[in-house]
């Protein structure tokens, strides 16, 4: 995924190939200003009781400023995400460049499930994997191993490789956002 990208528009100075994320760095600066003001909000706590009003100096610097921002973050956020360039055939490409590791945690749970020691489950699968010679597939390696064969069945080693639980609960977060 890149920031959306308008013709003219200058990425490094360096290096005119790059499309450097402007938006998101601004963000994740806007964002260590909250926190800032965060702590200065919870220093002033401690004055609450007090007749002191030191804390009032703070308040009417962090309170307005932090609103706005906030609001600021949060619009550039929404700008961002609209222009986002999801190349969706490179992210497969990352995937598959993991040879099917990413799926190693669903392994080792399928294999628990099915009544495996998880400590001999987790040394099975790290096994599997750290034998991965350039060009071959974790899935592959499962379908022909003897330990595994005992215990899953080539539909369930496939079910695993869908994707389908990494996948499972995007829908509900997205919602929750």
């Amino acid at each position: 995924m890149t920031e959306g990208f308008t013709k003219g528009q200058k990425g490094s100075s360096a290096m005119p190939h790059k499309k450097n994320p402007i938006s998101a760095e601004n963000i994740t600066g806007l964002s260590r200003l909250l926190r800032g003001y965060a702590i200065a909000g919870f220093e002033n706590v401690a004055l609450w009781h007090e007749r002191d009003i030191s804390h009032s100096s703070v308040e009417r610097v962090v309170f307005p400023d932090a609103f706005i921002v906030a609001d600021y973050a949060c619009n550039r956020m929404s700008i961002l995400l609209d222009g986002l360039d999801v190349n969706k055939k490179r992210m497969m490409d990352n995937i598959e460049s993991s040879q099917g590791q990413i799926f190693s945690s669903h392994v080792l749970l399928a294999l628990i499930q099915k009544g495996m020691i998880r400590e001999d489950a987790y040394a099975l699968v790290q096994r599997l994997c750290h034998s991965l010679s350039y060009g071959e597939h974790l899935k592959d390696k499962l379908l022909v191993d003897e330990q595994i064969q005992k215990l899953l069945k080539p539909k369930e080693i496939d079910e695993i490789f869908t994707g389908k639980k990494h996948k499972k609960a995007i829908k509900d977060i997205i919602k929750r956002v």
